[in-house]
């Protein structure tokens, strides 16, 4: 059993990934400061977690404190260039918050198995450190029993040893990340870091210093050089997630990068070499894009030398049941319940419903079923999903191509408002006079989630 220290002192993030950790089968052991943590055996550990900003000594001391440990650093977006300096400092990887259960589960799989897959390299003839795992499997990250994801899963295992680029495409929530990491862990680049970056989360202004750096003085608030997500996966991989939101100047300067594995950073003239492997994610239809000139021709064919599509949730519907399984077991868990089921009528109600938010969708249903359970037994009350669970499912529109926003009710049924109508309603009646901050304050959701519905719905954002 993996020993793990978790270095926090927010109370609630600290218990939370401690139970998570504990229910995945995990040793766990906590402190609130680099000098509390001290009081542990560092070397006893398999892995620390730690977050940036701590009382006292900063969360990158335990790469000194804990050098024989590999350390993971949690960070907001607000400290995202810090994350990435604290990975030259020799963190192995960093999970911005706020990050879901899988995200994290996932990125402590990922370093435990490069871990061992190092310790284990001298014993095997003919291997060395940073080989691809044999015993690995894209199986142990992501769950799917259906043949689609077979299919996907023979796929990974074939294209991860090699150096191509991939671009994995599929609508929102069906684990386009999960896929990426899975990619990253069975290559040869397994010990690197793998960089995952939202181009779509980064505000337009920010995009290229983000991903190429910039020098000092480069422009207004540019204090000190930065180094760029790319420059900081050099051996490693770079996940782009939602690559259709990049800017025409990224696109350009990406391009540069894909044709002769070079950057520039913002405001040098002198252009660096960089080895890294990169893996692009979008749910949008790219070749419809780049006739409409959204997206340059010349990257489409750069990043579509190998493509993987992860099919949504209605195009397995094996999976449904098992994927609400492992989610009640978590459940159970961070409840602390010693058993969470669904009665025959719940299972009735998953296997319908049409699921347009995929994977995320049903892990967001069987949460919200959990807490408002009074028993033990999840009932369809209180999972309470669309009465038109059996009606066709409309495709998401922007995946299919089309450009047009979706109408997904009939005329004659607008007097009586789904959330989701009401969502677009709100967004295309206030969206002119509103900023996209009033819009998600008003709603009470994230921008973020404003910006993942917008997707979701077909309601492209206006660009001022």
């Amino acid at each position: 059993m993996s020993r793990i220290l978790i270095v926090e002192d927010e109370d609630i993030i600290r218990s939370a990934v401690r139970k998570l950790l504990q229910h995945a089968g995990y040793e766990v052991a906590d402190a609130v400061s680099v000098e509390e943590a001290e009081t542990h055996d560092l070397d006893s550990f398999d892995l620390v977690i730690t977050d940036l900003r701590l009382p006292g000594a900063a969360g990158t001391e335990m790469i000194n404190r804990a050098p024989n440990t590999p350390v993971l650093i949690m960070t907001s977006y607000a400290s995202l260039r810090s994350a990435v300096d604290s990975m030259k400092m020799g963190a192995v990887d960093y999970i911005a918050k706020p990050f879901d259960h899988d995200e994290m589960l996932a990125a402590v799989e990922s370093i435990l198995a490069r871990k061992t897959a190092v310790s284990q390299a001298p014993a095997e003839t003919g291997n060395v450190a940073g080989s691809p795992k044999t015993d690995s499997d894209p199986a142990e990250i992501m769950f799917g029993q259906a043949e689609a994801m077979q299919k996907v899963f023979t796929l990974i295992r074939k294209v991860a040893p090699t150096g191509t680029t991939v671009l994995i495409q599929g609508e929102s929530g069906t684990g386009k990340e999960l896929a990426a990491r899975a990619l990253h862990l069975l290559s040869p680049r397994a010990s690197k870091p793998l960089i995952s970056v939202n181009c779509a989360a980064i505000p337009e202004s920010l995009i290229e210093s983000e991903l190429f750096g910039h020098e000092k003085g480069a422009f207004t608030g540019a204090v000190s050089a930065r180094t760029g997500l790319i420059e900081a996966a050099d051996g490693g991989s770079l996940f782009l997630d939602e690559i259709g939101e990049l800017p025409a100047e990224a696109q350009a300067r990406l391009l540069r990068v894909l044709q002769e594995n070079e950057i520039r950073r913002v405001g040098s003239t002198q252009s660096q070499t960089v080895d890294v492997r990169m893996i692009a994610a979008t749910h949008r239809n790219l070749k419809a894009m780049t006739r409409t000139g959204d997206f340059r021709e010349d990257l489409y064919y750069r990043l579509n030398v190998m493509q993987i599509r992860i099919p949504p949730l209605r195009e397995r519907r094996a999976d449904i049941l098992g994927l609400a399984s492992r989610f009640l077991k978590r459940q159970a868990g961070k409840l602390g319940r010693a058993e969470l089921s669904l009665s025959p009528e719940a299972m009735q109600a998953l296997e319908r419903y049409r699921w347009p938010g995929n994977v995320r969708e049903l892990e967001n249903a069987i949460e919200r079923a959990s807490i408002l359970a009074d028993g033990d037994v999840i009932t369809p009350t209180v999972l309470d999903l669309d009465s038109e669970a059996d009606d066709d499912y409309i495709p998401e529109t922007l995946v299919e191509g089309n450009h047009e926003q979706t109408q997904t009710r009939d005329a004659d049924s607008t007097n009586d408002l789904s959330l989701e109508d009401y969502f677009q309603h709100f967004v295309l009646e206030n969206q002119d006079r509103m900023s996209e901050t009033e819009l998600a304050q008003k709603l009470g959701i994230s921008r973020k989630s404003l910006w993942e519905r917008r997707q979701r719905l077909g309601i492209p954002r206006k660009k001022s």
